[in-house]
């Protein structure tokens, strides 16, 4: 059982709580949901396709992520999340905030991280995961634009794609590529 806080029309935690799946929001009632993407040293996205067994997009290509439970902040949500969903560890201060969208009945938060992963390495969370793989930026704009990746809507993926530049610009000027 899982218990959510939640939180007003600001973000800002309210003292109540709800159990997921089990009450629905009313009209100004927020939860708090986490999205993180894992960026490679080249510039790749590491994505993944969720469990046929799913109740929510089964078998879509989608973000990493999940709802923050009761008590946890947005980075350790992330950092949970990432952990059980694909395996990844997140030593702290390795997640970078990209920003947060209000949606209908959500805040949504994405989170960056840079990792090189071996992806026959990586531990999936198999009632969550199908599969992972590594696609360039223009083949994840192409999945977006032939329905083959969840569209999240423009400007959460102007939030990514101007992030995910933001971070190669830095990784460009630590490896002395300029």
């Amino acid at each position: 059982m899982e218990n959510w806080d939640i939180m007003n029309e600001n973000g800002v935690i309210t003292g109540k709580t709800v159990v997921r799946g089990r009450t629905v929001l009313k009209p100004g009632e927020y939860h708090l949901v986490v999205h993180i993407w894992v960026i490679s040293s080249n510039g790749n996205f590491l994505i993944q396709r969720r469990s046929e067994r799913r109740r929510l997009m089964p078998g879509e290509w989608a973000s990493t992520g999940g709802s923050a439970i009761s008590g946890e902040s947005s980075v350790k949500a992330a950092a949970r999340e990432l952990r059980e969903e694909i395996g990844i560890k997140a030593p702290r201060g390795t997640l970078k905030f990209a920003g947060r969208l209000k949606r209908r009945n959500s805040f949504l938060d994405i989170w960056f991280i840079k990792c090189d992963a071996d992806i026959s390495r990586l531990r999936l969370q198999k009632s969550e995961v199908a599969e992972v793989k590594w696609v360039t930026p223009d083949e994840l704009k192409i999945m977006v634009e032939q329905k083959r990746y969840h569209n999240y809507g423009k400007e959460y993926f102007k939030t990514v794609f101007d992030y995910a530049e933001k971070m190669r610009r830095e990784i460009n000027a630590e490896q002395g590529d300029f």
